[in-house]
């Protein structure tokens, strides 16, 4: 059985590597929202409205992660884990953001493991959980990528002019009135 000071050594192990993801996950917001502006901007909307959606995943995932650090008595990051790269190509675009989830896979792979190692259960399901999630925006990416790579502007012309709605938009905090039932801030 584990002493005290062992099981916080552990801990911090666990709270590092969440911390790590969480980084990763604040620079893939502020990455892909770059993009989905550019895009938008661009007249592509069916991309831009993917890559805004893809950007709200990473969201919850940053999220997801900070209240898990808390829970086990941490603090979240707030710092990103590398700067955005702006003014991208449109056919520049998806690879990149592939070879970024293709990476993000891999490491939530190492970090689940390290989690387990350290007798956190918890957190390794968040890992896997949100891995699963990360393959299905490789898996857009990598396919609009290819997309791109085979047919080239014959594909972008089909996009050009597209809508880029996504949905009803929450009204936020201040649109709710404070978050308040009935509107009493």
């Amino acid at each position: 059985m584990a002493n005290k000071q062992s099981r916080d050594l552990m801990r911090q192990k666990v709270i590092e590597v969440l911390n790590k993801a969480r980084s990763g996950e604040l620079h893939a917001i502020h990455q892909y929202m770059n993009q989905h502006y550019n895009l938008d901007n661009a007249d592509y909307g069916e991309l831009a409205a993917k890559m805004k959606l893809i950007a709200i995943d990473e969201m919850r995932h940053a999220e997801a992660f900070a209240e898990r650090i808390k829970e086990l008595g941490g603090e979240p990051t707030t710092e990103m884990a590398m700067k955005v790269t702006k003014a991208q190509k449109i056919e520049a675009i998806h690879p990149f953001d592939a070879t970024l989830e293709d990476d993000t896979i891999f490491d939530y792979n190492q970090y689940q493991r390290i989690c387990l190692d350290n007798g956190d259960s918890i957190s390794a399901q968040l890992f896997e959980t949100i891995t699963a999630e990360e393959q299905m925006h490789f898996n857009y990416f990598d396919n609009v990528a290819g997309h791109i790579k085979r047919l080239g502007a014959s594909y972008l012309a089909r996009i050009a002019g597209t809508p880029a709605e996504v949905g009803a938009v929450s009204p936020g905090f201040v649109g709710t009135k404070g978050g308040e039932p009935g509107g009493a801030a």
